[in-house]
């Protein structure tokens, strides 16, 4: 799971500033010092869920390390997405409507990819990283899941089918045509 914090002026928030992964055993937020961290847990989560004891000198007794609320807004990647490839970065970017979130991934040489099709094309025209073990399988575009519950109240969510939906105080989400 990352958090993405925001601005009031800016309501599109600009960078995923914080990782955390939550306890199978007791459901507490747990923050995840590095990426390079959170990746490793995300990438083996089912196969090996994450607990509180996993982290030093913590337990589930221990309070929460942040608590899930509408203070940011929240966006929950799936698990065993792979750890991304050493030299490669992952990015997430959240639309500014909050109608989804597009992943890309910006390869050695600086160009961004948008699919698996493009990273194909990448390690066909570059062998050493096939040699290295890297596959388009090593690449996930899996988005994570925008938690509309922590959305900022003040902001209008798209929805593919051009209809917008608007967070009410009392109802949650409501639809409200154009």
């Amino acid at each position: 799971m990352e958090d993405m914090s925001q601005s009031p002026d800016h309501p599109t928030p600009e960078f995923m500033s914080v990782s955390a992964v939550q306890c199978a055993n007791c459901f507490q937020w747990r923050l995840i010092s590095s990426q390079e961290e959170y990746e490793e847990i995300r990438e083996n989560f089912i196969q090996k869920p994450w607990f509180c004891d996993d982290k030093a000198n913590v337990t589930c007794q221990d309070p929460s390390d942040i608590e899930y609320d509408a203070t940011r807004t929240w966006v929950v990647d799936r698990p065993n997405i792979p750890k991304t490839p050493s030299g490669f970065k992952r990015y997430v970017h959240v639309r500014k409507d909050y109608s989804r979130a597009d992943t890309y991934y910006i390869l050695p040489g600086g160009k961004k990819v948008r699919s698996r099709t493009e990273v194909e094309s990448f390690l066909e025209a570059n062998p050493g990283y096939r040699d290295a073990g890297i596959t388009v399988d090593s690449f996930c575009f899996t988005t994570p899941k925008i938690m509309k519950e922590t959305i900022p109240e003040d902001v209008e969510v798209g929805s593919s089918n051009k209809k917008k939906m608007k967070r009410s105080k009392m109802d949650g989400f409501v639809d409200e045509y154009e």
